[in-house]
């Protein structure tokens, strides 16, 4: 049974990660360093290392920085902004909504001008 859970702006889904490893894992992607995890997650500094270190076990990875693109090339972790987006397009994709139409004018407005001559007030043209 897996669990979706966000963190910021990162939405995973447990299964490979438990839920304790894959808040820290999307705090990484955040940017956050493992003090700021541990006061986010409400726990101790020690706690998240330990699970960190769990999560370069598990993925075969040696620093911090390989975290997120495991994450997302194993498709646990996604970007909230992007899921929304790809939801907006498809949306505007599969409706025929008159609110959402691009209208065009049907006439394109032109101007004409005309410049006479002061003295003899005769058009230019």
């Amino acid at each position: 049974m897996s669990t979706v859970i966000s963190f910021g702006e990162f939405q995973g889904t447990t299964g490979v990660l438990a839920e304790q490893e894959l808040r820290a894992a999307l705090a990484i992607c955040a940017g956050l360093s493992t003090k700021e995890i541990a006061r986010a997650v409400g726990c101790s500094p020690c706690t998240i290392k330990k699970s960190i270190e769990r999560i370069f076990y598990k993925f075969g990875v040696k620093s911090r920085s390989a975290i997120p693109p495991e994450l997302f090339c194993r498709g646990i972790a996604h970007h909230i902004t992007v899921i929304f987006c790809a939801a907006m397009t498809g949306h505007t994709a599969i409706t025929d909504h008159q609110a959402i139409r691009v209208r065009h004018p049907t006439e394109r407005k032109s101007e004409v001008r005309s410049v006479t001559h002061k003295t003899g007030g005769y058009p230019i043209a």
